[in-house]
C-alpha cells in the first residue's frame, strides 16, 4: 500500500524535499505517545503525575512523594516539626527513584510551612517539592518555603461548564501585580474587583494572563519559573485565582495563561536546580543545561519523566483552575539546539537542517494533544519567532497543534517603521504585505506590541510617537502638533493591524490607550522601585485629557470586528494601494477599510475601485469623538460611480473625502446587480 502523504507536505510543495523529516517527527510523535500511554491507556491518565507526587490528603492522613533518584535520605522538615529533622518524617525510598512517606492526619495542618532535607552521595540541602500547590516567601527573611494548603472549603465554581466564544480571539495580556495603580504589588482580587470590569467594557473576550507560575524574582516577569504547580502567592490565594477565573468566565471571557515549560530557575534551594543533588534529574547534565541567553535551565525533553512532569503540569492548571488554554513562552527556544540564537531563518533549509530538537518537537505536539483532548475548546498559542512550518496545524495534518503562532514580524515591523521612515515614506504595499504575510493554513495572533515592547530599555508605540510631549500636552484642547500625530498614527497602525488578522489580535494592558512610558520592575538600579511597575489607570478616567481618544477608538474598533461572526476567517480581498498617494484599501465581507497614511495630503473624492452599491460609515478614525477633526461626514452614504471600463468586474468607483493620516471603515448595504445584455 502506498504511503499517504501528509497535508501539510500535500497543500506546500516547497515542503515536499524535506518530506522524511517532517513524516519522521509525524511518526515519533505517535511512538511516543504508545509509549507513555502502553500502561496508562491515555496521554490523561498518563499526565497524572499532580495526583501522585507531592502533599495530599489520604484515608489514613497524609501521603507525600518525590522523585529523587539520586538521594540517599529525604525527611520532611518544617511547623510541624519544628524545623528539626525527625524520623516519624523520614520518607522511605521506593523502586524507579521515587520516595514515600505516610503521616497520621494530626500531624500536618493548612497553613503550616515546610521543606524537604535531601541528603545524596557527597552533600545535603533544603528543597522545596517539584510538585508543590503553594510557596510563599517570609516578608523579613525573604525565604521561600512550601506551604501544606488545603482549606476547609474548597472553591465552589459558579459556572460550570464554559465555552469561549472567540471568532475572532481578540486577547488582553496582563500581569496582574502591575495591573494596579498604586506603587507596588497587585492582587488576584485586586484585578478582580478593578481591572476585569474594564477589560469586559473594552470588548476583550480573552486576557492573557502572565506570571502566574511561581517565581523567586518579582524582576523576572514570571519567565524564570522556580514552582511549575504553584500559583504565585505573591498575588494572593489560589481560592483567589479561581474566583478571578471564574468571574471572568461570567463576563464570556476565555482565560489563558502564560505558561514556561522553555526552561525554568538555576535557583536550587527554591527551584528544581539540584533538587536530588544531580545536574540532570530534570535538565540536561552536559554543556546543554544551561541557556547561554537567559541565565536559566533546560529541560531534558527526551526523559519520559520530564515530559510526565510538564504534561501533568499542563492538566493541572486544566483541570484545578480552569484555564481555557495556554500561551505557551520560548518555543523557538525549545525547537534548536542553538535556542533559534544568531539564525536568519531565511528558507525551509534552515527548518529541516538538524539543528531542530526533535525530543522539544515531540513534547509540543504530545502536549498540544493532551491538552485538547481535556478540553476540544482549548486555545493554544506558540510564541514563536522562527516561522517553523506547520506549527499551528492539526497534528493529524502533519503539524504540531497548536491553535495560533503569534506574529512575532509585526511588532518589529511597526518599531523599524516608526524609528527609520520618515511619515512621507510610509507605503501601503509594505504594511499590507507585511500584515497579510503568512502561511494561508496556519492561524496567527497579529499584534502591534505586547509586554516586550513595553519594557525598559524599549518603548511603546506611543512613546516613540510623542516622547516625552506626553507629560506636557496631552490635555484636551492642546493641538500640539507631535501629539495629533502620535494620536492619529497610533489609531491606524491599531486598525489596520486588527482589520487583518486571520485567527486573532493581541493588546497588553494599557497600550490600547496609550500608557505613558515603560514597564521597570523594582530592582538594584531603581532602587527597587514600584513607580513604573504599575498601571496609570486615572490617566484614561480623566476627562481633561487625550488618552480617553485613544480608548474610545480602541473600544469602537474592538466592538466592530467583535461583532461580526468569524471575521478573522473572512477573505482579504485587496481594493487599492497606491504609495504615491500612501492609500491602501482591502475588503473584508461587507467591510471596506481605507486608510490614507499621508502625513500632509487630503483627498477630496479619491476613487477606489469596489463592489457596486450603497455604503454607509461605520467608523472614522477622524471623528471628535476619537481626537479627530470631524472632517469626514459619517451621516453621508456614498453611491458607487459606474464606470465602463470595470463593468466586466463588478466594481465601480467609490468616492472618499480622505483626510491626511485618518482611516474609516464603510459598510456595503446594498449591491447592485450587473445587468445582463
Amino acid at each position: 500500500m502506498r504511503k499517504k502523504t501528509l497535508p501539510i507536505i500535500k497543500n506546500d510543495p516547497w515542503l515536499k524535499p524535506f518530506s522524511d523529516a517532517i513524516e519522521g517527527r509525524y511518526a515519533e510523535a505517535i511512538r511516543k505517545e504508545a509509549e507513555l500511554t502502553k500502561e496508562a491507556g491515555s496521554l490523561s491518565e498518563f499526565a497524572n503525575g499532580h495526583q501522585y507526587f507531592g502533599l495530599h490528603r489520604d484515608r489514613d492522613g497524609w501521603v507525600f512523594r518525590e522523585w529523587a533518584p539520586n538521594a540517599t535520605s529525604i525527611k520532611l522538615v518544617g511547623d510541624f516539626s519544628g524545623w528539626q529533622p525527625r524520623e516519624e518524617f523520614s520518607l522511605t525510598r521506593l523502586p524507579n527513584g521515587i520516595w514515600e512517606g505516610h503521616f497520621p492526619a494530626d500531624t500536618i495542618r493548612h497553613g503550616q510551612l515546610y521543606k524537604m532535607l535531601v541528603e545524596w552521595p557527597g552533600g545535603e540541602g533544603e528543597r522545596i517539592p517539584a510538585y508543590t500547590t503553594r510557596v510563599v516567601q517570609d516578608p523579613e527573611t525573604h525565604i521561600f518555603s512550601a506551604q501544606v494548603w488545603d482549606p476547609a472549603k474548597p472553591y465552589k465554581w459558579k459556572v460550570k461548564d464554559f465555552r469561549p466564544d472567540v471568532t475572532p480571539l481578540l486577547i488582553y495580556e496582563c500581569h496582574i501585580g502591575m495591573a494596579q495603580q498604586k506603587e507596588g504589588v497587585g492582587s488576584y482580587e485586586e484585578f478582580r474587583h478593578n481591572v476585569l470590569p474594564r477589560i469586559a467594557a473594552d470588548g476583550y473576550n480573552a486576557i492573557q494572563i502572565m506570571a502566574i507560575q511561581e517565581h523567586p524574582y518579582y524582576g523576572s516577569f514570571g519567565y524564570h519559573v522556580s514552582n511549575f504547580f504553584a500559583p504565585s502567592s505573591r498575588f494572593g490565594t489560589p481560592e483567589e485565582l479561581k474566583q478571578l477565573i471564574d468571574d471572568a468566565h461570567s463576563h464570556g471571557i476565555a482565560v489563558i495563561m502564560d505558561i514556561v515549560h522553555s526552561h525554568a530557575v538555576k535557583n536550587e534551594v527554591e527551584g528544581l536546580g539540584r533538587l536530588d543533588g544531580s545536574y540532570d534529574l530534570y535538565f540536561y547534565g552536559d554543556d546543554r543545561r544551561e541557556h547561554p541567553a537567559w541565565d536559566s535551565l533546560c529541560f531534558d525533553y527526551g526523559k519520559n519523566e520530564v515530559i510526565h512532569f510538564l504534561l501533568s503540569n499542563c492538566k493541572y492548571w486544566m483541570e484545578e483552575f480552569r484555564f481555557d488554554g495556554f500561551r505557551f513562552d520560548g518555543v523557538t527556544s525549545m525547537l534548536y539546539y542553538n535556542h533559534g540564537l544568531g539564525q536568519a531563518f531565511g528558507s525551509y533549509d534552515d527548518y529541516y537542517n538538524g539543528s531542530q530538537d526533535p525530543n522539544a518537537i515531540t513534547y509540543l505536539t504530545l502536549a498540544n494533544k493532551l491538552i485538547h483532548s481535556l478540553n476540544p475548546h482549548a486555545i493554544t498559542i506558540a510564541e514563536e519567532m522562527s516561522g517553523m512550518p506547520g506549527l499551528a496545524l492539526p497534528i493529524k495534518d502533519g503539524g504540531m497543534g497548536f491553535d495560533y503562532r503569534m506574529a512575532m514580524g509585526i511588532p518589529d515591523y511597526w518599531i523599524k517603521t516608526l524609528k527609520e521612515v520618515k511619515d512621507e515614506d510610509w507605503k501601503p504595499t509594505s504594511i499590507f504585505w507585511e500584515l497579510t504575510n503568512r502561511r494561508d493554513d496556519e492561524k496567527t495572533i497579529s499584534y502591534v506590541e505586547s509586554h516586550d515592547q513595553a519594557l525598559v530599555g524599549d518603548k511603546t508605540v506611543i512613546f516613540r510617537l510623542i516622547d516625552d510631549k506626553m507629560y506636557w500636552h496631552m490635555m484636551v484642547g492642546d493641538d500640539d502638533m507631535t501629539v495629533s500625530r502620535g494620536i492619529a498614527l497610533h489609531k491606524l497602525i491599531r486598525l489596520v493591524t486588527l482589520a487583518t488578522i486571520n485567527g486573532g489580535y493581541l493588546n497588553f494592558m494599557g497600550n490600547e490607550w496609550g500608557h505613558p512610558e515603560w514597564i521597570d520592575f523594582p530592582r538594584e538600579g531603581n532602587g527597587w522601585s514600584y513607580k513604573y511597575a504599575r498601571r496609570q489607570w486615572d490617566l484614561v478616567d480623566r476627562d481633561d485629557l487625550q488618552y480617553k481618544y485613544l480608548q474610545a477608538f480602541d473600544n469602537a474598533m474592538v466592538e466592530l470586528v467583535a461583532g461580526i461572526n468569524n471575521f478573522q476567517a473572512l477573505g482579504i480581498e485587496k481594493l487599492w494601494e497606491k504609495d504615491d498617494d500612501q492609500v491602501l484599501a482591502f475588503r473584508r465581507g461587507n467591510l471596506v477599510f481605507v486608510f490614507n497614511f499621508n502625513p500632509f495630503k487630503s483627498f477630496d473624492g479619491y476613487g477606489i475601485l469596489a463592489p457596486a452599491g450603497k455604503y454607509t460609515v461605520e467608523l472614522s478614525s477622524d471623528n471628535p469623538a476619537f481626537g479627530g477633526y470631524g472632517n469626514i461626514d459619517e451621516s453621508v452614504s456614498h453611491l458607487t460611480v459606474a464606470d465602463p471600463l470595470y463593468a466586466p468586474t463588478g466594481k465601480e468607483w467609490l468616492k472618499l473625502y480622505l483626510p491626511a493620516r485618518s482611516a474609516q471603515v464603510l459598510r456595503l448595504h446594498r449591491s447592485r446587480q450587473r445587468r445582463k445584455k
